[in-house]
């Protein structure tokens, strides 16, 4: 992918992950989850790579936050899935392992990694593995979602896969 393919491409992702973060989520516990976002989170790792994803997945945090539609835990959550979803795609060139990157790096390590931010910064009590199920349901359905969406994709060979 050329520079303005790239830009193009994850300008266009961004969008439909803000957007769609405004529709399409539901609350578990304590934890508000976006499907969309983790799917959107495999697709970027497997046409981005690692770093772009992360990218990606910050951008889409930060717009969230800025509109009032998100938290602070948007960005342990998505941004470490979306970056080990990456990593383990350019390692195996496997669609699956971008997705089983995401509910590793979302529904355990981000939601682990949620705990101090939602205790020191947004003053919520509870164990600290209060977010895994919540983070993890969340992940893997978009996961799912993002999966088939490369699989499609990948079938018509409609996007260069290389990072």
């Amino acid at each position: 992918m050329n520079k303005i393919h790239r830009m193009v491409f994850m300008a266009l992702i961004i969008a439909i992950g803000t957007f769609a973060s405004q529709y399409v989520w539901f609350s578990v516990g304590a934890a508000k989850v976006t499907p969309v976002q983790h799917a959107i989170n495999v697709i970027s790792a497997v046409f981005l790579g690692p770093w772009g994803a992360l990218e990606v997945a910050f951008i889409i945090g930060l717009l969230r936050n800025i509109l009032g539609v998100g938290s602070l835990l948007a960005f342990p959550g998505g941004m470490v899935g979306a970056f080990i979803a990456g990593y383990l795609y350019r390692f195996t060139r496997k669609f699956y392992f971008a997705s089983i990157g995401e509910v590793i790096g979302t529904g355990i390590i981000g939601a682990l990694l949620s705990y101090p931010i939602a205790k020191y910064i947004l003053g919520s009590s509870g164990a600290a593995f209060m977010f895994v199920i919540p983070f993890s349901l969340s992940s893997t359905i978009g996961s799912v979602i993002g999966y088939v969406v490369v699989l499609v994709l990948g079938k018509y060979k409609k996007l260069d896969y290389s990072n």
